[in-house]
Parts: structure tokens; C-alpha cells; sequence
């Protein structure tokens, strides 16, 4: 009887898991290549572990593909009147994988696309009270419409969530320069004694 139960718990445990290859059949697909290029927009909200906010911000997205490598610079505007900044350095794989990194990533961001999602892990550095912290991202993309990505984001510190996000991203103009923004981007690091 003992077995029965275990097994139980164990397929009611797996079946609650999900895979970002539960979406494969889903469209539009998200091809980061075609969204992630030219101009676009995000807003976002973050909330602590209570689901209480914290911290509003909008940001300035471009991107430049050259076949399979990407990079996509992020200006952030928060509402506490911090602007910060990141340089993806992205690369997509023949079999769906997506691999980055950016200058407050620990080592490299890993995940898999399917369908008209991206689900992708890394661990962040980011600025904690006069100090930084490094927490565990675990970050879901769904494609909404061809222009619109909802991303849903938990932050994690020694395995427990510490905080959520919720994240809206447009495309603008894919056909748009990124020249300004990318020494916008240069200006910040320079600033911040990054480069």
C-alpha cells in the first residue's frame, strides 16, 4: 500500500512539471532572431516574495543579428530613478537552444525555444542594498502577437523565490539603427567603470 502512494505522489509531482516543449505547437513562434531585431519597448513590474510591488521600470531595446548571434542592448529606467543597462550577447543553436551573456551574468544563460516560447535560466548580479546579490532567474517568453512578449520571471536565492517579475516587451521598428542606444549603452558602463 506504502508503494502505491509513492508512486502517486510521484506522477502527481511529474505531471505537475512543465516543459517548454509542452508549447511546441504553439504560434505564432517566437523566433528571437525577428523579434529581437531593431527598436523596442518594455514595462515591467517587480514584486517581492509576498507578491507586494516593489519597483516599476521601462526600457529601450535594440537588437543586431548577424545569422545566428545576436546583440541586444537594454537601456532600464526604474521608478526609483536608477538607470541601469545590459549588452546580451546571444546565440541561437540549430536545435532550439538559446546561450548569453551580459556583463552582470554569472557565467552563461542557457534555455530552449518551442513554439511561441523561450524558457531560459542564469544567475544575475544585481544591486542589493550598498552591496550585490546574485540570484537564480528562471524566465518564461510566450509570444503573443508577432510584435508582443509577455515574460514572466522568478528570482530565486539559495532555492527559494524572492521575488517576481512581469514584463511586457514590444517590438517598434525592426528595421530601426541601434547605433544611438548602443553608445548610450557605452556611456553608462564608461560611467559605471564596466569597460
Amino acid at each position: 500500500m506504502r508503494n502505491w502512494w509513492v508512486v502517486m505522489l510521484v506522477g502527481v509531482l511529474l505531471g505537475c512539471s512543465r516543459s517548454v516543449l509542452d508549447y511546441q505547437a504553439e504560434q505564432p513562434e517566437l523566433r528571437l532572431e525577428h523579434f529581437f531585431q531593431g527598436s523596442g519597448r518594455a514595462y515591467g513590474v517587480l514584486q517581492d516574495w509576498r507578491g507586494r510591488q516593489t519597483l516599476r521600470f521601462h526600457a529601450d531595446l535594440c537588437g543586431v543579428w548577424q545569422q545566428n548571434r545576436g546583440d541586444l542592448y537594454e537601456v532600464f529606467y526604474f521608478s526609483d530613478g536608477r538607470v541601469d543597462y545590459r549588452h546580451w550577447q546571444l546565440q541561437l543553436h540549430a536545435d532550439g537552444r538559446v546561450s548569453g551573456t551580459a556583463h552582470d551574468v554569472i557565467g552563461e544563460a542557457s534555455g530552449q525555444l518551442a513554439g511561441n516560447s523561450l524558457y531560459w535560466e542564469y544567475t544575475l548580479r544585481i544591486p542589493y542594498q550598498e552591496d550585490t546579490m546574485d540570484v537564480r532567474v528562471k524566465d518564461w517568453m510566450y509570444l503573443v502577437t508577432p510584435q508582443q512578449i509577455i515574460n514572466r520571471t522568478s528570482l530565486h536565492k539559495f532555492g527559494l523565490k524572492v521575488a517576481e517579475l512581469t514584463l511586457s516587451l514590444q517590438q517598434v521598428d525592426a528595421g530601426a539603427d541601434c547605433s544611438a542606444l548602443r553608445q548610450q549603452l557605452l556611456q553608462l558602463a564608461a560611467e559605471a567603470g564596466a569597460v
